[in-house]
């Protein structure tokens, strides 16, 4: 499905200063997200998927797998021969988890034997690959931010995966995404939950199943 956005006026984040840590984060705020729900501005059209909202960005195509409870597997964005797949995870109050994350998913890569190097990117250090597939060479590009007690995951494939110049309409969905993360108490690095809107959740049960997305990584 294809929605249209509001035009919104946000602030971009300095991502030297969100590199420093969360203190950081708390004390100067964001300046674009993705942003924790309280601080998130509230002129844009976003798709309410439970602990992530989906700005609206024009051509971009929203993509998910759910079971039949309407319990979302996987969250992509599609915007032409790109792809943004997105995930959401608890972390802890006191420090981000995205360096630790990052070295986990290098070590698997390379074990895997898949080529794996870290390079600077907007949101901090990111990991680049190159995977095996059955259709032949797939480069990814992995970015993660860290939150107040909560760390978006996004993997870039397509052209964007290796020049980030191109990722246009999906880097735009990244800055406007917002995390829900809740209250309750859920341990470090569990995803977040997430659900259709009882629309969409009605059309899977009435056989409307939704779109496929690309691969997982």
């Amino acid at each position: 499905m294809i929605f249209s956005r509001k035009r919104a006026d946000n602030g971009r984040h300095a991502r030297d200063e969100r590199a420093d840590g969360p203190d950081a984060y708390e004390t100067a705020g964001p300046a674009r997200g993705p942003y924790d729900v309280a601080e998130a501005p509230d002129d844009v059209q976003r798709l309410d998927l439970g602990s992530l909202h989906i700005p609206a960005v024009p051509g971009v195509e929203v993509r998910v797998q759910a079971d039949p409870q309407g319990v979302i597997q996987q969250v992509v964005l599609v915007h032409g021969d790109n792809a943004l797949q997105l995930g959401v995870f608890a972390a802890p109050r006191s420090e981000g988890i995205w360096d630790e994350v990052r070295d986990e998913i290098r070590q698997s890569l390379i074990a895997d034997g898949a080529t794996a190097q870290e390079a600077r990117g907007e949101y901090g250090v990111e990991l680049h690959a190159r995977v095996r597939t059955p259709d032949g060479p797939t480069d990814l590009r992995f970015v993660g931010i860290d939150g107040p007690r909560w760390m978006v995951r996004g993997v870039y494939q397509g052209a964007a995966a290796t020049d980030p110049a191109v990722a246009g309409p999906l880097a735009t969905c990244l800055d406007g995404l917002v995390v829900d993360r809740g209250q309750e108490a859920k341990p470090v690095r569990e995803p977040l939950p997430l659900r259709l809107p009882r629309e969409m959740a009605d059309q899977a049960e009435g056989g409307d199943a939704a779109t496929p997305a690309p691969r997982e990584v």
